[in-house]
C-alpha cells in the first residue's frame, strides 16, 4: 500500500469545521466493524478497500485549477491544480460507493445503517447541547444524554431545553458551595470549592442523587433523595404523614414507613365503636395516593414499608404482594428480631404484640411464619428483611430513639423524621498502571490510585455535608431532626468494573479482601473528613451523648456511608451499579419506562477483541445467554473473571455484602440474584446466613419472578 503522505489527500474537514490529518487506517477500521458485524474477519480486505476508497478520493476531489480556483468541497493552493479537501460526510459517501461497487453490498448495508445511527445519535447530542460547544467535552455517552433531557435538564413552560450539561453540573456545583460561605468562606474560596464539585461531576467521577441534580440552584431545593416518615395510630397522624409524603415525592424524595405501631385490623376503635382496618389498609391507601404522584414528575414513586414481625397482622403484610399486582410502588420488609430467627433456628414460637396495648396476645410458629415469608419472596422478590436488632446495636445515635425501617431502597436506617444525603463514587475510575521498581517505563501490573481516591471521598462527603445545610426541607421538624443528626450516605458504583480490570473475581476470597481493603479505606477517608469538618464547623447537636462523645471522637455526621443502588448515577457515569456484580454480560435495559437499551459490557469486548475470540456470532450467542460460563471457546481465565449475578452462589453474595458491612455505618442496598430454577429452600438457606452475617438486612429477587422486569436477558437458546 502506497504511503499516504504521497497523496494530494492528506486532511479531511471536520463537522465542526476543524482541519485534521485524513488517516486511511480509520477508514479501514471503520470498513471492518461494518464487515464484523456481518460476520468479516479479514483485515486485509478492509485495508484494500480503504486504499480504494482513497484513490477514488483522489480522483474526485484533486482537480485542474478552474476560474474560481475552488471545488465543490474546500480547496486550497494556485497554480496548475488544486487540492480539494472533502468532508467527513464526502469520505463516508466514498465508503459507500466502494463497498457498493466492489461487490459488498452486505457490509454496506451494515456502514449505512450504522452511519445512521450515528446520524441519529449527533442529531440527539447537538439538540440536547444546543449551542454550549464547550459541553462536548463532558464524556456522557448518548444513554446518559437521553436521561439528562428527560429527567434533569431545565426547561421552560413550553417543555424546551434551556439548560446544557454543562450548565446543569455549574447549577448544582454552584448552589452546593454556597453552604460554605455559612463557616466564614470568603467568595474566591466559595468558587473554588464549586470548581471542586463541578470537576468530580464533570469526570463522571461523583454523582449526588436525582433530587440534587434535578433541584439544587432552583426555586424548589428539595435535595434529598430518601426520608422516614413516622407514622402513629392516629388519623392524624396516618393521613398527615400521607401529605407530607405526597410532597416529598412531588419534589424528587422517596419516603419510607413502619406501620408497626398501628393497631391490628378487626381491634375495637372506641371513640367511633368500631374496628380498626389494620395496617395493610392504611398501606394500600398509601400506594393508591402516591401512585398519582411521579418522583418529581419523571419517575414512579418509590416508599418501602415495614412491619414487626411480632404485629398480628404479619402474615396479610407477608402475603400483600403475591398476585405480582398489588403495591407497586412499594417495596415491604418484614422487621424480624434475633428472638425470632433464634426461634426459627430452634423451631419455636414466638409471641405476638398489641402494639395499641403494649400487650402479648398470642404466639405464632416461628418457622410456619418464616416458610411464608421465604415463599412469597420466591415468587416475587417481596418481603425482604431488615435485622432490627442489628441495626439498633450498630446505630451510632441510638441515644435519640430505636430505627424502625429504613429510606425506600433500605441502604440509610433512619429514625423518624429524618432524611439522608446520598451520592455515590465511580470506583473504577481510579485505575492506574503501578511501575515497578526497574527502570522499565512499561507498567508491571494495574493497581489502584489510592491517594487520588483519597480526596475524591474527601470531597464527596464535603458535598454531602453541604446538602445537608442548603437542603429545602418539607417541614420544620423533619429539618430539625435532619440537621440534628447529619447523616450522610456515600457510596461507590463501578466495583465490578473495577474487579474486571484489576483481574479479581468477585465471588472469591481475593475479591473479598479487596472489597474489605477497599472499603476500609473509603471509611477511614470518609472518617477523617466529617472529623476535619467538627473541628472547622461544628459537631452535629446529635453527638452530644452519642458514642462518639463517649469516645471523645468529635464528627460533624452520625453516618457516612450507604450503599444505595445507584441505577441512573451508574448509567451517568457509564459504570456497573453500586457494590453489585454486573447482571449480565449482555442484555436489554428498560430505560425511562418505555425504551430499550442494548448492553454488552465493555471490558468484556474489549478483551475478547485484544485475546482474539471477538465474533458477531459469539456476542450474539453471549446476549442470548447473558453469561459466559458454558462457552468454551471463550478462555477459562476470561469465564472466570467475568462472572454475573446469577453465575455466582447466593453464599457468595452475601458474603460479599457483609465484608462491606463492617465499613458501612448505614447499610447495603444489595440484591441476593437467583436463578429462576432456584427452590425455595435456597431463599430460606440464604435469609438464615444473612442475619448470621450480621447484616443489616437482606433482598433477593429470583430471575422471572416479573414479566416486565427492567434487565432481561435472552432465553439461553
Amino acid at each position: 500500500m502506497a504511503d499516504i503522505t504521497q497523496h494530494t489527500i492528506q486532511q479531511i474537514i471536520k463537522r465542526d469545521g476543524r482541519l485534521v490529518p485524513f488517516d486511511e487506517h480509520k477508514v479501514a477500521e471503520a470498513i471492518f466493524k461494518a464487515a464484523e458485524s456481518v460476520g468479516g474477519t479479514d483485515h486485509e480486505l478492509a485495508l484494500v478497500l480503504a486504499h480504494e476508497v482513497l484513490d477514488y478520493l483522489e480522483q474526485k476531489y484533486s482537480t485542474q485549477n478552474n476560474k474560481s480556483g475552488k471545488s465543490a468541497a474546500g480547496a486550497i493552493g494556485v497554480g496548475k491544480s488544486v487540492k480539494s479537501i472533502p468532508s467527513v460526510e464526502q469520505v463516508q459517501d466514498a465508503v459507500e460507493r466502494i463497498l457498493i461497487d466492489k461487490g459488498h453490498a452486505r457490509t454496506a448495508k451494515a456502514f449505512i445503517l450504522f452511519r445512521h445511527k450515528r446520524d441519529e445519535q449527533r442529531e440527539q447530542r447537538a439538540l440536547i447541547l444546543g449551542e454550549d460547544h464547550s459541553a462536548e467535552n463532558l464524556d456522557f455517552s448518548s444513554e446518559s444524554l437521553r436521561i439528562l433531557e428527560r429527567r434533569y435538564l431545565r426547561k421552560d413552560e413550553n417543555g424546551m431545553l434551556i439548560e446544557s450539561p454543562q450548565e446543569m453540573l455549574w447549577r448544582v456545583a454552584h448552589a452546593i458551595a454556597q453552604a460554605d460561605a455559612q463557616y466564614g468562606v470568603d467568595a474566591v474560596g466559595v468558587e473554588k470549592v464549586a470548581q471542586r464539585f463541578y470537576d468530580l461531576m464533570a469526570g463522571l467521577i461523583f454523582f449526588p442523587n436525582t433530587p440534587t441534580l434535578m433541584n439544587a440552584g432552583t426555586k424548589t431545593s428539595q435535595l434529598n433523595a430518601c426520608y422516614v416518615l413516622p407514622v402513629e395510630d392516629s388519623m392524624e397522624s396516618i393521613f398527615g404523614t400521607l401529605n407530607d409524603a405526597a410532597v416529598i415525592h412531588q419534589q424528587g424524595g422517596g419516603t419510607g414507613f413502619s406501620f408497626s405501631r398501628l393497631r391490628p385490623k378487626r381491634d375495637p376503635v372506641r371513640q367511633h365503636l368500631g374496628v380498626a382496618p389494620g395496617p395493610l389498609a392504611f398501606l394500600r391507601v398509601y400506594d393508591a395516593a402516591l401512585d398519582v404522584i411521579k418522583q418529581g414528575g419523571i419517575r414512579p414513586g418509590a416508599n418501602m414499608a415495614v412491619l414487626r414481625v411480632d404485629h398480628p397482622d404479619i402474615l396479610r403484610f407477608v402475603e400483600a404482594k403475591r398476585d405480582r399486582a398489588s403495591l407497586k410502588n412499594f417495596n415491604i420488609s418484614v422487621g424480624v428480631t434475633d428472638r425470632f430467627m433464634k426461634a426459627v433456628e430452634d423451631d419455636k414460637e414466638y409471641y405476638v404484640r398489641n402494639p395499641r396495648t403494649s400487650k402479648y396476645v398470642g404466639k405464632m410458629r416461628a418457622r410456619d411464619v418464616f416458610a411464608v415469608i421465604t415463599q412469597n419472596a420466591w415468587k416475587t422478590g417481596d418481603p425482604g428483611l431488615l435485622f432490627l436488632d442489628e441495626i439498633n446495636r450498630r446505630h451510632p445515635a441510638k441515644h435519640l430513639g430505636e430505627v424502625e425501617t429504613t429510606n425506600q431502597c433500605g441502604e440509610a436506617p433512619l429514625l423518624p423524621n429524618e432524611g439522608c444525603a446520598l451520592g455515590s463514587i465511580d470506583v473504577s475510575k481510579y485505575v492506574i498502571d503501578v511501575k515497578g521498581t526497574d527502570e522499565s517505563d512499561e507498567a508491571d501490573e494495574i493497581g489502584v490510585d489510592w491517594q487520588r481516591l483519597r480526596v475524591d471521598v474527601q470531597t464527596s462527603i464535603h458535598f454531602l455535608d453541604n446538602v445537608v445545610s442548603v437542603n429545602k426541607y418539607p417541614r420544620a421538624d423533619i429539618e430539625e431532626m435532619s440537621k440534628k443528626t447529619r447523616k450522610l450516605g456515600l457510596g461507590l458504583m463501578g466495583f465490578a468494573d473495577l474487579l474486571f480490570v484489576l483481574g479479581i473475581k468477585y465471588d472469591s476470597d481475593e475479591g473479598l479482601a479487596f472489597a474489605d481493603k477497599l472499603m476500609g479505606f473509603v471509611r477511614t477517608a470518609a472518617d477523617e473528613t466529617t472529623q476535619d469538618l467538627a473541628a472547622t464547623r461544628g459537631v452535629c447537636p446529635a453527638w452530644h451523648g452519642s458514642e462518639y462523645e463517649t469516645d471523645g471522637i468529635k464528627v460533624r455526621n452520625m453516618t457516612l456511608l450507604a450503599l444505595s443502588p445507584t441505577g441512573t448515577r451508574s448509567i451517568l457515569a457509564d459504570c456497573s451499579p453500586s457494590c453489585e456484580p454486573i447482571f449480565a454480560i449482555s442484555y436489554q435495559r428498560t430505560l425511562l419506562s418505555s425504551s430499550e437499551l442494548h448492553y454488552l459490557n465493555k471490558h468484556f469486548e474489549a478483551v475478547a477483541k485484544e485475546r482474539g475470540f471477538y465474533t458477531p456470532d459469539l456476542m450474539r450467542r453471549v446476549s442470548m445467554r447473558g453469561s459466559i460460563q458454558q462457552l468454551k471457546e471463550i478462555p477459562k481465565d476470561v469465564r472466570d473473571i467475568f462472572v454475573t449475578a446469577q453465575d455466582i452462589e447466593p453464599e457468595w453474595h452475601i458474603r460479599m455484602q457483609a465484608v462491606m458491612q463492617k465499613h458501612v455505618d448505614n447499610a447495603i442496598s444489595k440484591t441476593i440474584n437467583f436463578s429462576r430454577h432456584s427452590s425455595i429452600k435456597d431463599v430460606e438457606e440464604v435469609y438464615m446466613l444473612a442475619w448470621k452475617s450480621k447484616c443489616k438486612g437482606i433482598t433477593i429477587y429470583r430471575d422471572g419472578s416479573y414479566e416486565d422486569q427492567v434487565i432481561t436477558v435472552g432465553d439461553g437458546s
